[in-house]
């Protein structure tokens, strides 16, 4: 049995929180609000997770020193633009050598700087590492069969990462390769609300089906120019990831871009969606890494122009099918 801190009381965290107690281990789930922690307490449900029970066993607190002191690992499951707030703020309450785990999904936009990156700035004492792949909180919590992966640079967290959380319904790989999962876990959402704006224009299946593989094309070429392996894209924290994302309705990028599509404002749609839609939050970074490592975007260039240049999403479909004609595969030969 392990003592383990989740921090962040969102859908995701109270799942995994969750899925720990059930393993056996000893949790304290860490929530912002005192409603939330209530919430909680008092009917051992999620407001976003439907009629699922949160054991008794799984602790709750607003408190952050008393949620991370003495543990021997740290989920953090903040949205990802409150990752470094909060890192900064737990970095006074843990010990040199920490272990910390990311189950969130962003790049930064004025640094470019991913999940595990921003707690290494914050915290440098600790092993950082993220868990990441196809697994809605939705269906986790009601132990329905689901696979990820336990990434760090340091196979010992990564090992001790796959022995807390798997179990007979949450089959966990592990991976060295951090940069191309944080890069496949971040840029899936932005193509995610692509799917869902062409779903809102009911553009049908295959325009779904041309966005998620030239999509997962973009995502692999920019986490390749960054140091990432092409063969994670393809595995489960990649198109895995992505597929479930462009296609599940528990999927918050996907829904806020079906309201999109059928020409909700942004700021509207993201309201309706009442959750935070990461995808929004990463988009002008990618377009910025993009600029950065001369890595063509189409796709997710037409989502920011969308998003943040009043573009409607008919035109900016539009403009993707106008562009000019080229081979599938770069550099093959005839």
């Amino acid at each position: 049995m392990a003592d383990i801190a989740v921090i962040g009381a969102g859908s995701w965290g109270s799942a995994l929180a969750t899925l720990l107690v059930k393993n056996g281990h000893s949790v304290v789930l860490w929530a912002y609000l005192d409603s939330e922690k209530d919430t909680i307490l008092n009917t051992r449900r999620h407001p976003n997770l439907g009629d699922a029970i949160i054991p008794d066993e799984l602790d709750v607190t607003t408190d952050l020193e008393t949620a991370c002191s003495n543990k021997e690992l740290i989920v953090m499951a903040v949205p990802s633009t409150a990752t470094r707030a909060t890192a900064r703020n737990i970095s006074g309450f843990i010990k040199p050598g920490q272990r910390i785990i990311t189950v969130s999904k962003g790049i930064e936009e004025n640094t470019l700087k991913s999940q595990c990156e921003i707690i290494e700035d914050e915290i440098p004492n600790a092993q950082v590492g993220i868990l990441s792949g196809p697994s809605h909180a939705e269906e986790v919590i009601r132990a329905l069969p689901a696979a990820v992966v336990a990434g760090s640079k340091d196979k010992e967290l990564a090992d001790f990462t796959q022995e807390l959380f798997m179990n007979d319904y949450f089959r966990v790989y592990t991976s060295s390769d951090v940069h191309g999962i944080e890069i496949g876990g971040s840029l899936k959402n932005v193509i995610a609300l692509a799917a869902g704006m062409s779903d809102g224009l009911e553009f049908g299946d295959n325009a779904r089906a041309a966005l998620m593989t030239r999509g997962i094309k973009e995502i692999s070429a920019l986490a390749k120019a960054m140091g990432g392996m092409p063969e994670t894209l393809f595995g489960l924290t990649g198109i895995g990831d992505l597929i479930v994302t462009c296609s599940s309705v528990h999927s918050r990028n996907h829904t806020a871009g079906f309201y999109i599509g059928q020409g909700m404002d942004p700021d509207e749609a993201m309201k309706k969606v009442k959750m935070v839609v990461e995808g929004v939050y990463s988009t002008k970074a990618a377009c910025s890494l993009g600029a950065k490592y001369n890595i063509e975007l189409p796709i997710i260039s037409a989502v920011n122009d969308v998003l943040f240049e009043h573009k409607s999403a008919r035109e900016a479909v539009t403009d993707l099918m106008h562009r000019d004609k080229k081979s599938e595969v770069e550099g093959m030969s005839w």
